[in-house]
């Protein structure tokens, strides 16, 4: 103290911050075997112990190498094949992250009764979560982030690192959806409807607590709408689950607007999802000004907005069908949910002439397709390229405007030259037979009708 009270401020800071770092280089190791015994193998594992807390990791894996090699029925064996990987977990790299990952799965293929295998298995979900990119970036390592967390949360469900996985599988759980809501916003404001709505639609299902859905809901229910009128229940059911699930998102009061508009009855707040929200909107800590500026260095993912209760999805998102896709009519497969139908063939005999073949009409009369008299069934199913054929069929429309409009110019100006071209009509009859040309005798180089005129008797 006497010492930093002669120092300038603007140096405490870094000795301070030196002081803060030499203290974390060397970390105590983490052991339960306390016994001070001089057996072979107890010195041999300390001797690797003493090593790795000093950063001597390849002599420390040296050491634990023997000991397992030269006591196979030690009491240390497990402990120091666990050693092992924490070693390359401490040495850090890619090399040493993979190296750790294949000694902790080896550790709990061969003790996975121990209380260790939890925490081996925690390091392994540590491993890839601090691997992760960015929302908008490859997500590979989130994806094998989420995969380890969910099997610490299935194998060792009472284990001391269950909560820490739980609030670690939300928040890999927020950056996925993130990825998956800059995906249909891109589709949505580019007016690719069907694709839009059905990436948001599926987002919110997978990912409940995710921190934005009010917005992906909202934006699933306006393209819905923008798709006509035989998908305005979908759009309802999109804005009537903001109001339930979602009542203190920035969407909520949009979102009675928009049911109001449809004629839909506002459904009541779910008192559950209230709590919940209200929760993490109290617990929410937002980031300091230092890390808000660093936040373009960091790989990693903004998780702050991640929420802090509620259990994770522990299932993998499901394949779903854009409204654009048409469904195969079959009662069977819609009921089952499955899409191979039936292979069973019974045959009956008609006995009533009021059947089916009698009351509906005759596909082929109408080209291969049956008429129906719902206006919404028949209309054709929205698309993608909706906004770009539109804009098509607009330069398409106004460059055959242009090109009439030419033609009719052209017309008009060809009319009165092919006018003038035709000779004057004459108000007499020349001199002659008709139908002769008269003779030119005006003209003193003209020749003469008869040159050899007859001679008079």
């Amino acid at each position: 103290m006497l010492f930093c009270k002669f120092l300038p401020k603007r140096a405490l800071l870094p000795v301070l911050s030196i002081g803060l770092l030499a203290s974390c280089i060397h970390k105590k190791y983490e052991t339960p075997i306390t016994k001070n015994t001089q057996q072979p193998d107890k010195v041999l594992f300390d001797q690797a112990v003493h090593d790795i807390e000093h950063g001597r990791y390849e002599v420390a894996r040296i050491s634990l190498q023997t000991l397992m090699n030269t006591y196979e029925s030690s009491e240390y064996m497990a402990k120091a094949k666990l050693a092992i990987a924490d070693s390359w977990y401490r040495e850090g790299g890619s090399n040493g992250m993979a190296q750790a990952e294949a000694e902790y799965k080896d550790f709990i293929l061969f003790y996975p009764q121990m209380e260790e295998a939890a925490q081996a298995q925690n390091r392994v979900c540590e491993i890839h979560y601090r691997q992760m990119d960015k929302s908008d970036r490859d997500w590979s390592q989130t994806i094998r982030a989420e995969d380890e967390c969910r099997a610490l949360l299935v194998q060792f469900p009472n284990s001391k690192f269950a909560p820490e996985a739980a609030q670690r599988l939300r928040n890999i759980q927020e950056s996925l959806a993130e990825h998956e809501f800059v995906v249909g916003n891109f589709y949505y404001r580019r007016d690719m409807n069907p694709a839009a709505a059905n990436r948001l639609n599926a987002l919110v299902d997978q990912y409940p607590l995710y921190s934005n859905a009010g917005e992906a809901l909202y934006e699933a229910g306006m393209a819905y709408s923008k798709m006509g009128p035989r998908f305005r229940k979908r759009a309802g059911d999109m804005f009537g689950r903001i109001v339930r699930d979602y009542p203190l998102s920035n969407r909520a009061e949009a979102a009675k607007r928009r049911l109001k508009d449809l004629e839909i009855p506002v459904p009541e707040v779910d008192r559950a999802a209230y709590d919940r929200e209200k929760y993490d909107l109290e617990n929410y800590h937002r980031p300091s000004m230092l890390g808000r500026s660093t936040a373009f260095i960091r790989s990693g993912p903004d998780v702050s907005h991640a929420a802090k209760s509620g259990a994770p999805t522990m299932t993998d998102p499901k394949s779903t069908i854009p409204a654009s896709v048409p469904v195969v009519n079959n009662t069977e497969t819609a009921s089952t949910g499955g899409g191979t139908g039936t292979t069973d063939v019974t045959a009956t005999q008609v006995s009533s002439t009021n059947s089916a073949l009698d009351k509906k009409p005759d596909a082929r009369s109408s080209g291969g397709t049956v008429q129906t008299t719902s206006d919404q069934t028949n209309q054709p199913l929205p698309t993608n390229r909706d906004k770009e054929l539109k804009e098509y069929r607009a330069r398409q429309a106004k460059k055959q405007a242009a090109l009439e409009k030419k033609k009719k110019k052209n017309k008009n100006e060809n009319q009165p030259a092919a006018a003038q071209s035709q000779p004057a009509p004459t108000t007499g009859t020349p001199t002659g037979t008709p139908g002769s040309t008269p003779a030119a005798t005006n003209s003193p180089n003209a020749p003469s009708a008869n040159p050899n005129p007859p001679q008079q008797p």
